[in-house]
C-alpha cells in the first residue's frame, strides 16, 4: 500500500517528525527527527550508532507522525506507516544533506557543528548515517 501524497507532503513539511522504529518484542520507539523529501523519498540524519538505527537492521517499517521539537505528537495528529533503509554515510549522500540544508538552514549547520565540535573535544569518531524513508509499507 503507498501512502497517498497529501499525508505524505503533510509529513515532509513538518518541522519536526516523531520516527518510530520497532523493538524485538513489537513495541515502537519514538524519537523526534528533522526529515527533509529528496524526491519520493524522506531523509533523515542520525548518529550510525543510535537505538533506531539498530532497530532499523532488523525491521524497516517505522510510522512518523508530526511532533513538537521535543517529541511531543498531538492526539489527533496523523501516522504514516511507511519503510526506511539505511542508506550509508552522510557524508556519501550530498543529496540528502542537500535537502535538509535546504528545509532547516541555518539550524541544521549549528547543530552538526556543535555536534563535530562536541566529537573533537570527546575525542570520538562522528559517524552520521542518511536514512531514507519510503511511502511504501
Amino acid at each position: 500500500m503507498t501512502v497517498p501524497d497529501t499525508l505524505w507532503r503533510e509529513i515532509a513539511t513538518s518541522p519536526f517528525v516523531s520516527l518510530g522504529t520497532y523493538r524485538r518484542n513489537g513495541d515502537a520507539v519514538a524519537t523526534p527527527v528533522w526529515v527533509a523529501r529528496d524526491g519520493d523519498e524522506l531523509v533523515v540524519t542520525t548518529e550510525r550508532n543510535t537505538g533506531k538505527v539498530k532497530r532499523l537492521r532488523r525491521d524497516e517499517r517505522v510510522a512518523l507522525r508530526p511532533c513538537s521539537r521535543m517529541g511531543a505528537v498531538e492526539p489527533d495528529a496523523i501516522t504514516v506507516h511507511a519503510r526506511a533503509r539505511i542508506a550509508g554515510p552522510s557524508t556519501e549522500d550530498p543529496r540528502a544533506e542537500s535537502a535538509l540544508r535546504r528545509k532547516y538552514g541555518w539550524q541544521f549547520r549549528a547543530i552538526l557543528g556543535l555536534e563535530a565540535l562536541v566529537r573533537r573535544v570527546q575525542r570520538r569518531p562522528g559517524d552520521r548515517v542518511i536514512l531514507r524513508i519510503s511511502r511504501s509499507h
